[in-house]
């Protein structure tokens, strides 16, 4: 059993009041806590500062906390509401972004399980990758790994670099088969007992540097567990490009 929490905030540089843009008929962050209703999630609520997000919700039927505005991350927003609805430190908390309509329900499932079934504080997942412009993208997060799939650092750059060349001919038959590196996915599970001690924690150098707030966790001495999928996620909503996109895909969904 695990709790999902959808951060939405009205705020946003491309796409302004982006929870409440329409796709097929409701606002995103409906659609977004609907895939998580169907996950095997025991509660599914949404948190936000904005009262037209807040109704927009209600009128669906779906729960919503209120919160501060001045939060700088999703994660700060679930730091309230695990302090607000006193949620037990052994609580699992997935933070399933506002802006993933398409989100799949077993990927949330996989995440908390993940995390319920291991001794770190919070779980993550990635898949790999194939091809040599992608790994060396810095909007493409990389994961480097522990041998038991904890996380050792998150990058914007090429990790782990390949010693001996960055070409597509150099790969090894091993790289071919398995991937040149691992491409974090940002859905995250955390026990509410790290959530209520991440407001406490000072931001670090590296999180600034690359600007990756998992770095902040890191840096304290908090384990991330990684799960790995075959698969990229079908894609979020940043632009209007990717919203027309996802309106396709729910057009074609609900026939």
């Amino acid at each position: 059993m695990f709790k999902a929490v959808v951060p939405a905030r009205y705020a946003s540089t491309r796409l302004p009041g982006k929870p409440l843009l329409d796709i097929a008929g409701k606002p995103m962050v409906v659609r977004v806590a609907e895939q998580a209703r169907l996950s095997k999630a025991d509660e599914v609520l949404v948190a936000t500062d904005h009262p037209d997000i807040a109704s927009a919700c209600t009128k669906h039927g779906i729960d919503v906390v209120m919160t501060r505005p001045d939060w700088p991350t999703g994660t700060d927003r679930l730091a309230e509401v695990v302090q607000a609805r006193q949620w037990a430190d052994d609580t699992v908390v997935v933070n399933v972004q506002g802006d993933e309509p398409l989100i799949d329900p077993d990927l949330i499932n996989l995440v908390a399980t993940t995390l319920a079934h291991g001794d770190q504080d919070i779980a993550t997942c990635g898949h790999p990758i194939f091809d040599w412009s992608e790994f060396k993208q810095p909007n493409v997060v990389k994961i480097a790994l522990k041998e038991n799939m904890e996380a050792l650092y998150f990058s914007r750059a090429p990790i782990p670099f390949p010693r001996d060349g960055f070409s597509a001919e150099q790969t090894t038959e091993q790289q071919r088969k398995s991937g040149i590196g691992i491409r974090h996915v940002g859905l995250y599970a955390y026990k509410a007992r790290f959530l209520k001690t991440y407001q406490n924690l000072t931001p670090t150098a590296l999180e600034e540097l690359e600007s990756l707030e998992q770095l902040r966790a890191l840096a304290h001495g908090f384990r991330i567990k990684v799960c790995i999928i075959h698969e990229s996620p079908l894609p979020g909503v940043d632009t209007q490009a990717d919203l027309e996109r996802v309106r396709s895909l729910f057009k074609t969904k609900l026939g």
